[in-house]
């Protein structure tokens, strides 16, 4: 499935719903589901992982939507390797720093 894909199945899905909740409530929601995904990282199986990874995505697609953004828009960032130095792979001098 493409990052478009997603986004509008979840729109189509739970957009009344999450509009109505709004964009702070999301976030909320997409922090919490990431704390859930770190959890089963540390600690879950690899169906608890690609389960947690799931729900991520999916806030993550609903947050897009409700700010009228492209998750493909988002992730061109990245199409042509790292956006500082341009290199697949990185060759910043600090990895641990994105942005």
């Amino acid at each position: 499935m493409h990052l478009s894909e997603l986004q509008h199945l979840m729109e189509e899905t739970y957009g009344l719903r999450d509009s109505e909740r709004g964009v702070a409530a999301t976030i909320a929601w997409l922090t919490e589901e990431l704390g859930e995904l770190a959890q089963a990282v540390r600690k879950g199986s690899r169906d608890e992982q690609l389960h947690e990874l799931g729900d991520v995505l999916a806030w993550l697609a609903s947050l897009a939507a409700q700010l009228d953004l492209s998750l493909e828009e988002a992730a061109d960032r990245y199409a042509q390797g790292c956006p500082r130095c341009g290199l697949k792979p990185c060759n910043c001098p600090n990895l641990s720093i994105q942005g």
